[in-house]
């Protein structure tokens, strides 16, 4: 195992974001953390030697190389970089407009590939790094009232398993995590975005059972936040990190039953989908 020395973390001024960075400050990483909001993510982190907060917008290169070489500067590396900014859009479908849409995939997509797109220079020189990319159990297994999200999200899944052919030649690491619910703000106004067009009455039921079940769940998930942090400290210290890291038993439950109904598919319907080719 290698320990890392600098992270580079998005999202850093609450959530899985705050928490990771918090820890690596506990075991004395060097930690560049960035959010919209300088000062609410030097309120939530404090003073330390080893911290670099800055403020990022993510949709703007100009920024993030800007931010990327204040890092190496400051630290002389980039070990992992940890895309963790984004926020969540529920609703129906039909009720979401095109523009919260694309604010969504800006955030959740381009966001994320704007930040790798402007590290990779460093990291090619280094020849060595990893990149972590937060994407959801909700990027592996859709549900309702969660299209635009799940969409944004299986982007980052598909991203990271086709970039990670192109990078590890070079000596660069690619987990896409799969995490299920941990117990953050990430369900609370502010984090979390209803539809923008009038309600369709055809999807009532729909929009109440997601309402009931996200208020039931804000800040009641099973996920611990801490034990998040140390488990993405853990498998940045790896030889061979893994591709794909599905993380919470809900996750891994949910995981498991999509994989099995696939393969149940794929058994039906084999003979019929395998007939396709050309006769010899």
């Amino acid at each position: 195992m290698r320990k890392n020395k600098v992270w580079f973390v998005t999202g850093a001024s609450k959530g899985l974001g705050l928490a990771t960075v918090k820890k690596l400050l506990e075991q004395d990483y060097k930690v560049a953390a960035t959010s919209r909001s300088v000062e609410e993510l030097m309120k939530a982190v404090g003073q330390h030697d080893n911290f670099l907060p800055m403020q990022l917008d993510v949709l703007n290169e100009t920024d993030i190389k800007q931010v990327i070489e204040l890092t190496v500067e400051r630290f002389g590396s980039l070990d992992v970089i940890f895309n963790n900014a984004g926020y969540g859009q529920v609703g129906p479908f039909e009720e979401i407009s095109d523009e919260l849409a694309r604010k969504n995939f800006d955030a959740n997509v381009f966001g994320t590939f704007n930040v790798i797109r402007n590290a990779l220079p460093q990291l090619r020189k280094q020849q060595y790094g990893h990149i972590i990319n937060i994407s959801s159990i909700g990027g592996y297994v859709g549900f309702p009232a969660s299209t635009i999200y799940a969409a944004a999200k299986f982007a980052i899944d598909g991203m990271s398993e086709s970039i990670t052919h192109e990078l590890q030649p070079l000596g660069i690491h690619v987990t896409s995590l799969k995490p299920g619910g941990f117990r953050t703000n990430f369900l609370s106004p502010g984090s979390l975005f209803w539809s923008d067009r009038d309600p369709i009455e055809d999807y009532d039921q729909i929009r109440q059972n997601t309402q009931a079940n996200l208020g039931k769940n804000d800040k009641n998930q099973g996920g611990d936040p801490n034990k998040f942090a140390e488990l993405l400290i853990r498998i940045s210290k790896e030889d061979q990190p893994p591709l794909h890291l599905f993380i919470g038993t809900d996750a891994y439950k949910l995981a498991t039953s999509k994989i099995e109904n696939i393969q149940k598919e794929m058994d039906t319907w084999r003979v019929i989908a395998t007939s396709t080719g050309f006769d010899e």
